[in-house]
C-alpha cells in the first residue's frame, strides 16, 4: 500500500531500522546522562560531608552492610547520602545497556524478525545471569 506523498510507509511492518537506531540512542544517552548526574551529585555530598576527613590507611573498612544489596543503596540515594548516589548512579550505568538489549528485543519482535529475536534473547539471558547470578558471589 502507497501511502498519498508516494512513498511505501503503508508497506513496512514495524519500525525502521532508523526508528530503532533513534530510541536505542535516547535510551543510551539517558541512562548515560542520568548516571553521571547521580554519580557527580553523589560525590558532592560526599565530599562536603567526608572532605576534610584523614583517610586511615591502615584499617580496612570494607562496603558497609547498607550498600550490599540493591534495596539498600536505593534506600541511601533516597536518603540524598553521597556513598548512595554514587553506587545509584553505577547501577543505572551498568543497567542503560542491558535496557538497550531489552528494547532490541521489542524492536525486533515488532518488525517480524525472529531470528534477531532468538539471539538478541540469548545476549539479554547472558547479561542477566551476569548481573543477578555472578554478581551476587
Amino acid at each position: 500500500m502507497v501511502s498519498r506523498d508516494g512513498s511505501e510507509a503503508g508497506r513496512r511492518r514495524g519500525w525502521t531500522e532508523a526508528d530503532v537506531d533513534v530510541v536505542i540512542s535516547r535510551i543510551l544517552r539517558t541512562g548515560l546522562t542520568l548516571s553521571a548526574a547521580l554519580v557527580a551529585a553523589g560525590a558532592a555530598i560526599f565530599l562536603a560531608r567526608h572532605g576534610g576527613e584523614t583517610a586511615a590507611y591502615r584499617v580496612f573498612r570494607g562496603v558497609p552492610p547498607d550498600y550490599r544489596e540493591v534495596g539498600g543503596v536505593i534506600r541511601a540515594a533516597a536518603g540524598f547520602r553521597g556513598r548512595g548516589l554514587i553506587m545509584a548512579g553505577l547501577i543505572l550505568l551498568v543497567a542503560t545497556p542491558v535496557a538497550r538489549v531489552a528494547f532490541s528485543v521489542l524492536a525486533f519482535l515488532r518488525q517480524r524478525d525472529y531470528v534477531f529475536v532468538a539471539v538478541t534473547l540469548a545476549v539479554l539471558a547472558i547479561l542477566l545471569f551476569s548481573v543477578f547470578w555472578l554478581g551476587l558471589r
